[in-house]
């Protein structure tokens, strides 16, 4: 399927020469008569390199045959990264680096979802939200928990996050996956 160039916002899949990349920047620039140019920073998903490239006018790119299976999130080793499909009890690896940051949001027995591309994993898709426990974090001086004043807070991942000073050791919080940022907390 032919997607437009206009259509290729922040996050998009796409394949180009038969490679899939995820648009990680755009930026659209009208011309005079209603012509357009769309640039664009891409980032492949296979190796992770990222191109800058122009699209001009009436272009077309193909859309990627992206496909996404619920998996099971089973340990890593530290190099890499096991998951299992529930149903079909399939295994699959992958290395650290297309792990990335999600690493930090992600404990064992978490589902998650798998993207796939021609029958290779291609990207963890994590949940915007996840649950995570304070596993460290300073005591709140007397006095000083308004919600302004900011501490960090180890979390039973291994990640560090900034948490207002009324967290405590032992509270169960939100964290958007994004950004890494403290949500709430959340009731028990």
């Amino acid at each position: 399927m032919a997607l437009s160039i206009t259509n290729l916002k922040k996050g998009v899949l796409f394949q180009m020469d038969g490679i899939p990349y995820r648009v990680v920047d755009y930026n659209q620039k009208v011309m005079g008569r209603g012509g357009s140019i769309v640039n664009v920073r891409i980032k492949s998903v296979l190796d992770g390199k990222v191109l800058d490239k122009t699209f001009k006018g009436n272009e077309t790119v193909d859309s990627a045959s992206v496909t996404n299976q619920t998996a099971q999130y089973l340990y890593s080793d530290g190099a890499t990264f096991y998951f299992m499909n529930p149903e079909s009890f399939e295994q699959f690896e992958l290395s650290s680096d297309m792990v990335g940051d999600g690493a930090g949001y992600m404990k064992e027995g978490d589902e998650i979802q798998l993207q796939f591309f021609d029958g290779r994993v291609i990207n963890v898709e994590l949940p915007k939200n996840v649950p995570l426990l304070v596993t460290y974090t300073e005591d709140a001086v007397k006095g000083d928990t308004s919600g302004a004043i900011q501490k960090d807070a180890t979390l039973e991942t291994g990640i560090t996050i900034k948490v207002p000073a009324f967290i405590k050791q032992g509270d169960l919080i939100s964290v958007d996956t994004a950004t890494g940022a403290y949500r709430e907390r959340v009731k028990e």
